[in-house]
């Protein structure tokens, strides 16, 4: 009868670690003995341990096995029995592969030791150390996914920073090769299957887009994916959306590499378009850009506002310097608090730079209009100047330039014009509350939900419904960020200065 409960524990050893690994196994082993049980490497740190004495001494028989592991490499047996008090401690070194330290098995229980627990310990080190040796390799192979993506994500930060140069440089060594002009798709995948859609977007763009899991939003992918790709590949989304329940893709015009945070914009407003379509895939619709339409004094403008920021040297060589200041600006205005999680820093940190980055620009950060001024100006930075400046605008340089100077021009207020056309279009008809009063409210209350309601006498839910629908019907996204306020918040200001009468 012995044996037969022998080969019954054999049995559901060999079930446990199938299905539950190390942990399990370990939680039946110090079921069995009543007391502690774990796994500690040759320095007696623990690396699992599990206690279901009745006592709750799991601190102390961890302790105990700690300090008995550490007398190991001393001794010259299979296996060891210390006694303490009302506990043993019973040792048994587990095999291991030639070039790798095994752990040792552990267990502390009290006395009386149950029957036949030292035979099942010896039972249980072959198939415990087989889940060890599996683990192991899964955990190096997980560093190693980790650090593959990690450095994607770094080769992406630096192609939205527009250093192409060092991008170049670190993804050399990645594959697929960096493609120049790209479309950029976001990709928004169900929850927990993140890795799958990235899996089925590398097979069905046959290895060439750059995918990158997105380190704001955890639900994101985001794909660069040569521009002079075939018809298959430039379906891409479309595919994606069809392959996976629940995908959802937003794509990018075809953009120069060097504009990778521009068709990351674009394919972002997509994705909040494609959302709310049977087929749950949508192309960026052509717009002009505002920091095209500003011009040359529209560059002189950014240079000026600027400045002090570009060319700020901070006291301590720790300290951030203008470059990494404006890179945490750069982020902050795309992800807004997300920010943390872009440039990997603490809140506080990001908040003391920003405060510091107000305190040199003179600006109010908690203002949507500021914001969306640093934002045009870091986008004309960014975007070529036109050709030289005539000799009146060199006699002019001299005066400085606000932001109404720019936004005055015949260029910006055409492009305020068609960025707010669709909302006097057949689809904000459907709804009886007028588009333009909620975007303005939205707008002078900072953005707030809760301050929007007030002033429009509805409820938060009420008018997170009304710009959802907006989001739609401007092909932009509103609620979440990158979000298309600035742009809207800077064509309502061009407009209200060519009709002044219309200024609230």
């Amino acid at each position: 009868m012995r044996a037969r409960e022998r080969a019954d524990d054999v049995l559901r050893m060999y079930r446990l670690a199938r299905s539950g690994g190390s942990q399990k196994l370990l939680h039946w082993v110090s079921g069995r003995a009543a007391g502690w049980a774990g796994l500690l490497d040759g320095d007696g740190t623990v690396l699992h341990g599990v206690t279901r004495s009745q006592d709750g001494t799991g601190v102390e028989a961890a302790s105990l096995a700690r300090e008995y592991a550490k007398k190991l490499p001393g001794l010259d047996a299979r296996s060891f029995s210390f006694d303490r008090g009302t506990h043993t401690a019973l040792l048994f070194p587990l095999d291991g592969p030639p070039d790798a330290a095994a752990p040792i098995l552990a267990v502390v229980a009290p006395h009386p030791l149950p029957d036949g627990l030292a035979v099942l310990l010896a039972d249980v080190a072959m198939p415990l150390a087989m889940c060890w040796a599996a683990e192991a390799v899964e955990r190096k192979r997980r560093r190693v996914d980790l650090a593959e993506s990690r450095s994607r994500e770094a080769v992406l930060h630096l192609l939205m920073t527009g250093q192409l140069s060092i991008a170049h440089q670190v993804a050399g060594a990645l594959k697929p090769n960096l493609p120049d002009p790209v479309r950029v798709y976001v990709v928004e995948c169900p929850a927990g299957r993140r890795d799958e859609v990235a899996r089925i977007c590398t097979e069905l763009s046959g290895g060439r887009s750059w995918i990158v899991r997105c380190p704001v939003y955890a639900r994101h992918l985001i794909l660069v994916v040569p521009a002079d790709a075939g018809v298959a590949e430039q379906r891409l989304g479309l595919r994606v959306a069809g392959a996976v329940t629940e995908c959802v893709a937003g794509v990018s015009e075809d953009v120069p590499l060097a504009d990778t945070a521009t068709g990351y914009r674009q394919a972002f407003h997509a994705l909040a378009v494609a959302r709310g379509l049977p087929a749950r895939h949508a192309r960026f619709g052509s717009a002009p850009d505002p920091a095209v339409a500003a011009g040359a004094a529209g560059a002189r403008w950014a240079d000026e506002l600027l400045h002090p920021l570009l060319t700020y040297l901070p006291r301590r060589s720790q300290d951030p310097g203008s470059q990494e200041l404006a890179a945490t600006l750069t982020s902050w205005l795309a992800f807004s608090s997300h920010a943390t999680q872009h440039l990997k820093i603490h809140r506080n940190t990001l908040a003391a730079r920003l405060r510091l980055i107000g305190e040199l620009l003179g600006l109010d950060l908690n203002r949507v209009g500021d914001q969306a001024a640093l934002d045009l100006a870091l986008r004309i930075r960014a975007t070529p100047t036109a050709p030289g400046r005539t000799g009146r605008d060199q006699r002019a340089a001299r005066t400085p330039l606000g932001l109404d100077d720019i936004l005055g021009g015949p260029a910006v207020r055409e492009w305020a014009a068609q960025q707010l056309r669709p909302l006097t279009g057949p689809g904000p008809a459907k709804s009886s509350a007028d588009p333009r009063e909620t975007l303005r409210t939205w707008l002078e209350c900072e953005g707030h939900l809760a301050s929007s309601a007030q002033s429009l006498g509805i409820s938060v839910p009420g008018v997170r419904k009304r710009l959802t629908r907006l989001e739609s019907v401007l092909g932009r996204s509103l609620l979440q960020t990158p979000s298309a306020r600035y742009d809207l918040w800077l064509a309502f200001r061009a407009l209200d200065l060519a009709e002044p009468g219309t200024a609230r």
